[in-house]
Order: structure tokens, then C-alpha cells, then sequence
């Protein structure tokens, strides 16, 4: 079937129109056999099959590749320079190429100022509209702060009758170095003649300066009348009143015959309290002149940590509850409580967690002779000289949220600018559907409407694309770097969509990662929106959602790595469904399917997490069971990440010794936690920072490796240890690229490019390296073989297929053994974490292991969940806990256990809607994920 289909695309791809179609002939990148296909133009097209088979070879390694190649043809002669480096995607030719966008899982930022604000320019555009509409109010008085002007002062007095007679005057303020008697003079030498002495007209030259106070004295500018009608008139009123602000400094005064006085002042001020003007450098925590001061813009500050002084909150105060003064040394501080406790009735055996607010407060704040921790604490402060304080100190020390913004990063000032009663800061942490609510309901006056009308639009535009693929949950000053690869990436597709481009290439790279198949929905939506506008789609996907609303699916495979790179099928929903061969296929009409696990493993003990209230959850309790492999679903945004990866990793796991980080705020933790001797959280972040990190190092299969080539009589004879055969360290490896096999170029303007390095051809090692072989491949051909490979290669060293075996098993054959870690995605660098747990084996060391995986399915074709549930199924029983944060009914249905929040994401979250077993969630009506689970059990 595949060979007759690439026949017949490769004999008419000739004659098809680039007009109408992206032509692929004859691509040979990776994986892929002389592929030819053509892809229609302005369509949703969906590119699927088997997780290696080949999908992101033809996407982004060919298709997006000579795309941006082509961009860079169109630069300046700098950038040029180095198109004779760039490499070609290998391919017979590609007519028909649009200017190419790629939307890719990875989340490229860990800058610690990038929020979700500023990456979507929803942020820029708020600001803009703060700095040109906002009103600031007085936090004393709640009236608005205006700076006076020559005209709305003249306006002010045309408001009275025809004819009412006025006078305009100006405080007199003294200067340090004047007397009275001095500043008479110059004013007479400046014209002026008369001045108001407690609202008293007098002449100066009649005063005794000694006599009168200089706070009373008014310099009389002008005595007018109104006159709306004369021009002249007004022109001398408008020059009065600019001599008073002049000559007030800021203050100008209008006194009246019958009404009395009116004071007037140009400078921003109100309540005695001087105001910053908006601008929108106020309202930008990136500029020193917008940040916060304490925490200059970061949102956090280093400060002790109370989750670590005091870890486990079940144990009292004489228990050792307060980890510091557990030792010897430190013992003295807790001594004073000890003894005052029954006097100042204190319960010292009562668990912190019982203890009152007053109570809990006592143990910081101290009272009588027993001084508190926060006194110890400026104790070790003032000792930082000697190490072992230094040492202590930042054991308890953590990211907490800045006492002065609340986390908005920005100056105390900015608060008090307002649009439609909100400050920024409160915009920013409220999450994006309440936003555009509000920005949807704002009213404004005419001429602040006619100001804003284009902002608001883009503020609405861009907030309603977020809502639209499923991120209306979030709120604006959430950080990038905390963002799943799925949240990212449709992140970006908002912000293409507010762009508004037309007539470009989107490549996209599995956006429903991390959606709840509610929400898959509503990504169609969204696709076909930027299909719409005239652009053509390329979608790597594999979910079924968005198979249905392509225009054309291409299956690439038949299986993965070395057995895929054919085209399998291409054609519509209706026709895949009628097709057989194609495994995709198959698992689509229900030829091929995931049994139902026939029963449930029971269990005895949990975790119980008590009171959980950070970000949307709603003070709720939730039992995790031990043992077992627990589901947590739910719409996104409904509170799982919080429920898991702020509360419980970080309670569990300080104190189990393995983080530091904050933990989210729930009352406490209880039940059978003890039993967990070690955790380990399976996520989507990369391997590591270094380029040279890859697979085979990562599970540790490459010291072996590395062992059995310096074994080798050419490398004895050459005196080669093992360590020459890593490209991490020198000896062995090609120093011009470091072992990296390529160079970076800095292209300043435009992403760098990486070219392969000119003097080992992207080998890696040294020329007298490469000729140590192994059944007559060197150490190069060994990280350029793929798992697959590898394990028919060594086949007879079990030290390395042991190491080897797990990686293929989690349905990672395909993956090459050196092939970098920066190029692996999410869901790829979470099943080599899997991987190097399930090669340690069940080791005589007995530990009971909390696992959290958060999505393992990313970037998973339905044949490779298969094997993903049989390696994690192992872990089980091995007698650890398996919690897995999913939205994939597949993985939901082989739970042992289910926990669901909901019903909503957002403020509609955060509340405990189902817990137990998939048959009886099935039974409930009313819930989201019950809903699609049905179909899968039957």
C-alpha cells in the first residue's frame, strides 16, 4: 500500500501547480525514504503516525528548515555570508514554500522577568493604555490627582457669571538665604506693587517687613472681571494666571469677592502627597524607573523559608518541630520557651500544626527571655563571616514573594494609577478569562473611549485567542519558565493569531498538549481560525479531535525510526476510517485498542493532603493513595499542577530531603507520608543545560561503552582510557567544537544558527579515535545508531543493554543514542527520565518511591501508549506509588484510581469533584472528563 501511494504521489507531483500546493520531492532528512507528498495550500493539514516515524523530520527538519533557509536568502549580505554553511534540508527540490512560522512544545525562555503578560504583548498594550487613560487616586482621600493647567483654569473662572469681578494671585514663598524685607524689593524690582496680607489688599512699599508673617503674604498678579466673550480679555487672564503658577512656584489663587478663594496647582499632587504622572516606563517592571524597589521587578526576594525552618508541622515544638535548633549548639535558643512555656501557657507537645496564630507567632516574634526566630535569625545574620553560619543560613533560605509588590514587581506608585477602579497589579493577577470580562465591561467618558478605542481592541483581541485555546485559567504575571511545553506553544499560537499574519506556513508541534478534550475543541476552533486568514496549517498531531477537523491527514510510517519515512496514507477523516493498513488507521476504526484493565489494585494507605487553598483551590482535602497508580484529571486550568507540583512535591519533598522550593498554602499533610522514602518528579524539562547531554550519558549506558572500546587492542595499544572516548572532557574529542559535533553562530538580529563543525564533519572525536573500533564501528557510528540498533549491536554485552533495553521499552527505539538532549521534546525527555528509573531495576535497596509524572503521553501515538503503561505498570509493581497528572482517556482508564477537580479551570476550579475507581466515575452525569471516558469503557 505505501510503496503503490508514494509511487502515485512521485509520478504526478510534477505536474501540480505551487500555486496551489507545497511540493515535497524525494526527502531524504533523517529517517525519512525519498518521500514525496503534496501538501494543499491555505488547508488544515494534519501529519500523524508513530511517535519516530517521522513526522517532525518533514515538518520542521524539511519543510520549516527551507523555509526560514529561504528567509535568510532575503537578508542583508551579513547574513549571507553564512548561507553557504547553512545546510539544505536533503530533498530532490520543495516548490511552493511560504514564508514559514514554527510553534514548537519547547518553552525557550528561563528568563526570570518573561511572564505571560509580556510574551503575548498583551502586557505593552495595557501599560500603553494605563499611561494614556489612567486616573490616579489619592490613597488618602480616594479623589482624583490632576495637575491644573493655564486652561483648565481659565475654563474654571468661565464658569462663573459675566462680570464677576476676581482677583489672581500667588503664595510668596521665601528662599533660605532671603529675609521679607529682600524678597519686597525684587518683587518690586519685577514690576509688582501690591500684595495680599491675609487676604488684605496693601502696597508693598507701605509694609514694615518685620511686622508681617510671610506665610500670609500673596503677590497680587491681576484684579479681572469675567469676560467669555473678548479674546483680548482672555489672553490676559491665561497670562495672569501663567505669571501666578510662575511666580507660586506650581500655586496659583483666584480669589473672589463674594465666593471666596479657589487654589489651583500645576504640579501632581493631592493630600499633601506627590504623585508620579503615568507613563509607560511606571508600569514596566523590566525599567529601574517602573520596578519595585525591594525586589527590583523580580516578584520574589531571598528570605527564610517557614516551610523549611519548621518541615514537618505534625511534630511539636519539643518534639524538635524547629529543624534549627535540633543540634547541640543551636539547642540554647529553645531553652527560654522551655522554661517560661508554663507561664506564658504554652503548649510545647502540642503538633505546630494545632498551634493558634498567636501561638505559631509567639515562636518568630518571641516573648520575655525566649527572644523568637526572628531574632535568631538577625543573629546568624550578624555572624556571616564565620562559614558554618554562612552554611546554615542558606539552608533555610528560599524564594518568598516581596512584602512591598505582592509579587506585581512593580513600584508602590503604580498602584495607585486606575482604570475603571483597577489598579495593573490587580489586572495582572486575575485570571485572563475575568480580564476580558472586565476589559469587555469597561466603561470610559467620550474622550477617553475615543483615546483608547485601538488599545482596548488589541487588549480584547489577544485575551479572547488566549480564552479561545484554552488558557483563559491563567493570569498575565504568571512566569513563561513555568509554563508546560503545551501551555507555551499555544501561548505562541495566541499570539500569532493577534499578529494577524496572512499567507504564511504554521508549523505547529502537538498544540493540544495539556488540553482537556473539552478544550481540543475549541483549539480546532482556533486553527481554523489562522486557516481563515489565509495561511496554511501544519499540524503534528495525534489526537483524534483534531483529525476530524483537518482538511487533509498525512500518515507517515508504517512503524518507527529505520521502519518508517514512507508515506502511508493521505487523504481526509472519511477515508483514513476505511483504511486498514495504516496503524493510525487502525486504532481509529477500532481494528487495534488499549484493553481495560479487567481489575483494580486495592489499597490500604495515603497521603492526605488537608485544606489546600493555593492559587484557585478551594480549601479542599485530597487522599492519595499508596501503591497504587492514582490519575489526577480535570479541565485545564481546574488546579492539578497546584494540587501536585506546588503542594505536595514540595511539603512531601522537604521532608524527604529532595526540594527546597515554596510550597503552595494547605493546612497540612497527613496520613501514611512517612512511608515514602524518596520522590521523583517525571516532568517535561529538559535532560539538562549542556548541548553534549544526551540519552545514552543520561541512563549511564555510555560508561559502559566507553569501557568496552578502551578495551580494544587498538586503544591499548594507543594507551586510550575511557576517557577518551567522552566528547565532555579533552583528550579524545575535536576541540574546535568541544565535542558537539557542530558550531554556534551568533547571527545578533535573528536565532543562531548551528552549523556542522568543518574539522571532524560533526563526528565529535579526534582522527586516531575513530580508528578504535568495535565489530568494525567506531565510537562515532555508535551515537549514530538508534536505540533500536544498538541493542542487535550489543546484543552480547548485557552491562549495556540493561541500560539500553528501558529506553526502548518506554518507546524511544527510534531516538538515536548521541543524539543531543536540546532536540529531544517534552514528552521524549520525560520517557528517558522514565527510562533511567526503570534501568536501576528493582535493586536490593527496597525504597518506597513516589513518582509524579506530569502528561507522560506528550508526543505519544496510541501504539506507544501501550508500551508506556506497561513500563509504568512495572514501577507499581515494584511496590512504589505512580501519580500521573493527565488528560489522556487511555491512561485514565488503566487507573487504579481516579481524582478529579473541576468542575471549571480558573475561579470555576479548584474544587474536588470525583474520587475513585473509573467504573464509578463512568456513573456521574454531570463531569467533564466522565463524559469522554464513557466512550473508552464500555
Amino acid at each position: 500500500m505505501a510503496e503503490t501511494l508514494e509511487n502515485q504521489v512521485a509520478k504526478n507531483i510534477d505536474q501540480l501547480d505551487p500555486r496551489d500546493f507545497i511540493i515535497i520531492k524525494g526527502a531524504r532528512v533523517n529517517n525519512l525514504k525519498n518521500l514525496s507528498v503534496a501538501i494543499p495550500r491555505n488547508k488544515l493539514v494534519v501529519v500523524t503516525g508513530l511517535s519516530g516515524s517521522g513526522k517532525s523530520s518533514l515538518a520542521f527538519d524539511t519543510l520549516f528548515a527551507e523555509g526560514q533557509r529561504k528567509y535568510v536568502e532575503s537578508l542583508s549580505s551579513y547574513a549571507r555570508q553564512f548561507l553557504g554553511r547553512m545546510e539544505k534540508p536533503e530533498v530532490d527540490y520543495i516548490k511552493g514554500v511560504s514564508p514559514a512560522v514554527a510553534i514548537e512544545q519547547k518553552v525557550n525562555t528561563r528568563n526570570p522577568r518573561s511572564t505571560v503578560g509580556t510574551t503575548t504583548e498583551i502586557y505593552d498594550y495595557i501599560k500603553l493604555l494605563y499611561a494614556r487613560i489612567g486616573q490616579t487616586i489619592s490613597p488618602i482621600s480616594g479623589n482624583p490627582v490632576k495637575r491644573d493647567t493655564v486652561s483648565s483654569v481659565v475654563n474654571a473662572i468661565h464658569q462663573y457669571e459675566e462680570g464677576t469681578k476676581f482677583m489672581v494671585s500667588a503664595p510668596l514663598t521665601l528662599t533660605a538665604d532671603r529675609t521679607l524685607e529682600i524678597e519686597f524689593n525684587i518683587l518690586l524690582s519685577k514690576g509688582f506693587t501690591r500684595v495680599l496680607v491675609d487676604g488684605v489688599l496693601e502696597q508693598i512699599e507701605d509694609l514694615d517687613a518685620k511686622k508681617v508673617d510671610p506665610e500670609k503674604v500673596e503677590i497680587l498678579i491681576d484684579r479681572l472681571s469675567v469676560n467669555k466673550e473678548d479674546e483680548d480679555a482672555t489672553f490676559r487672564l491665561s497670562d495672569s494666571v501663567q505669571t501666578a503658577f510662575f511666580e507660586g512656584h506650581g500655586d496659583c489663587i483666584i480669589r473672589f469677592r463674594e465666593e471666596g478663594s479657589r487654589r489651583f496647582s500645576d504640579r501632581f499632587e493631592l493630600d499633601g502627597m506627590s504623585f508620579e504622572e503615568p507613563s509607560v516606563n511606571l508600569f514596566s517592571f523590566n525599567n529601574p524607573y517602573g520596578a519595585c524597589r525591594k525586589c527590583e521587578g523580580f516578584g520574589k526576594v531571598l528570605g527564610i523559608d517557614p516551610d523549611l525552618v519548621i518541615a514537618d508541622k505534625n511534630l511539636s515544638v519539643y518534639e524538635g518541630a524547629i529543624v534549627p535548633w535540633r543540634s547541640e549548639t543551636m539547642k540554647k535558643w529553645l531553652q527560654p520557651l522551655l522554661q517560661i512555656a508554663h507561664d506564658i501557657d504554652f503548649p510545647l507537645h502540642r503538633p505546630v500544626k494545632d498551634l493558634s496564630e498567636e501561638e505559631y507567632n509567639l515562636l518568630w516574634e518571641g516573648k520575655g527571655k525566649f527572644e523568637g526566630l526572628y531574632a535568631f535569625y538577625a543573629f546568624i545574620e550578624s555572624q556571616l563571616h564565620k562559614i558554618q553560619y554562612r552554611v546554615m543560613l542558606s539552608r533555610y533560605r528560599g524564594k518568598t514573594t516581596c512584602p512591598d509588590c505582592k509579587g506585581t514587581r512593580l513600584r508602590k506608585d503604580a498602584f495607585y494609577v486606575k482604570v475603571g477602579g483597577k489598579a495593573v497589579s490587580e489586572l495582572v493577577l486575575m485570571p485572563i478569562d475575568r480580564a476580558l470580562d472586565f476589559f469587555e465591561l469597561l466603561e470610559l467618558n467620550q474622550y477617553d473611549q475615543k483615546v483608547a478605542k485601538r488599545i482596548l481592541k488589541e487588549i480584547q483581541n489577544r485575551l479572547s485567542y488566549m480564552k479561545e485555546v484554552g488558557l483563559g485559567y491563567l493570569t498575565l504575571n504568571r512566569l513563561t519558565s513555568t509554563l508546560s511545553g503545551g501551555e507555551y506553544q499555544r501561548i505562541k499560537l495566541a499570539t500569532s493569531l493577534g499578529s494577524a499574519l496572512v499567507g504564511s506556513m504554521y508549523i505547529l508541534d502537538e498544540p493540544s498538549i495539556g488540553l482537556h478534550p473539552r478544550d481540543t475543541a475549541r483549539l480546532g476552533n482556533v486553527l481554523e481560525t489562522l486557516k481563515r486568514l489565509g495561511n496554511t496549517v501544519i499540524v503534528v498531531e495525534h489526537e483524534e479531535e483534531v483529525m476530524k477537523r483537518a482538511d487533509q491527514i498525512i500518515d507517515i510510517g508504517p512503524a518507527a525510526g529505520i521502519h518508517g519515512g514512507e508515506l502511508v496514507f493521505q487523504g481526509d477523516w472519511e477515508a483514513i476510517l476505511k483504511e486498514k493498513e495504516s496503524v493510525t488507521a487502525r486504532f481509529l476504526n477500532g481494528i487495534e485498542f488499549i484493553p481495560t484493565p479487567t481489575r483494580r489494585r486495592p489499597w490500604k494507605h495515603s497521603i492526605d493532603i488537608l485544606g489546600a487553598r493555593e492559587n484557585n483551590l478551594k480549601r479542599i482535602d485530597v487522599s492519595i493513595p499508596l501503591g497504587v497508580l492514582t490519575v489526577v484529571t480535570g479541565v485545564s486550568g481546574s488546579g492539578k499542577s497546584t494540587l501536585i507540583r506546588k503542594i505536595l512535591y514540595p511539603a512531601l519533598g522537604k521532608i524527604v530531603g529532595v526540594t527546597g522550593e515554596e510550597t503552595g498554602k494547605f493546612g497540612e499533610l497527613d496520613g501514611d507520608y512517612k512511608m515514602i522514602q524518596r520522590m521523583e518528579m517525571i516532568d517535561q524539562n529538559p535532560l539538562g543545560r549542556s548541548s553534549r547531554s544526551n540519552p545514552v550519558t543520561y541512563v549511564k549506558a555510555y560508561d559502559a561503552i566507553r569501557q568496552l572500546y578502551s578495551d580494544q587492542p587498538t586503544a591499548k595499544q594507543r594507551n586510550l582510557k575511557p576517557a577518551h572516548f567522552s566528547f565532555n572532557v579533552d583528550g579524545g574529542r575535536c576541540e574546535t567544537c568541544q565535542g558537539e559535533g557542530e558550531v554556534k553562530i551568533e547571527m545578533q538580529f535573528m536565532a543562531d544558527l548551528h552549523l556542522t563543525c568543518d574539522e571532524c564533519k560533526g563526528k565529535r572525536f579526534k582522527e586516531d579515535i575513530l580508528e578504535v573500533t568495535y565489530k568494525d564501528k567506531h565510537i562515532a557510528d555508535i551515537l549514530d545508531m538508534s536505540i533500536e540498533e544498538s541493542l542487535n549491536f550489543f546484543e552480547d554485552q548485557k552491562a549495556i543493554i540493561s541500560k539500553l533495553q528501558p529506553l526502548d521499552d518506554v518507546g524511544l527505539g527510534y531516538v538515536k543514542l548521541g543524539q543531543s538532549s536540546n532536540s529531544l521534546s517534552g514528552g521524549e525527555a520525560q520517557r528517558v527520565k522514565l527510562a533511567s528509573f526503570l534501568g536501576k531495576g528493582q535493586s536490593a535497596n527496597k525504597e518506597k518511591i513516589l513518582f509524579i509524572f506530569d502528561e507522560p503521553t506528550t508526543g505519544l501515538h496510541f501504539k506507544d501508549i501501550e508500551k508506556l503503561l506497561d513500563s509504568i505498570n512495572a514501577l507499581v509493581n515494584q511496590g512504589n506509588t505512580v501519580l500521573i497528572i493527565e488528560h489522556n482517556m487511555e491512561i485514565i482508564k488503566s487507573a487504579d484510581w481516579i481524582i478529579d477537580l473541576g468542575p471549571d479551570g480558573g475561579d470555576h476550579g479548584g474544587q474536588l469533584c470525583f474520587a475513585g475507581t473509573p467504573e464509578e466515575m463512568v456513573k456521574l452525569d454531570d463531569n467533564h472528563t466522565a463524559k469522554y471516558l464513557k466512550e473508552k469503557i464500555q
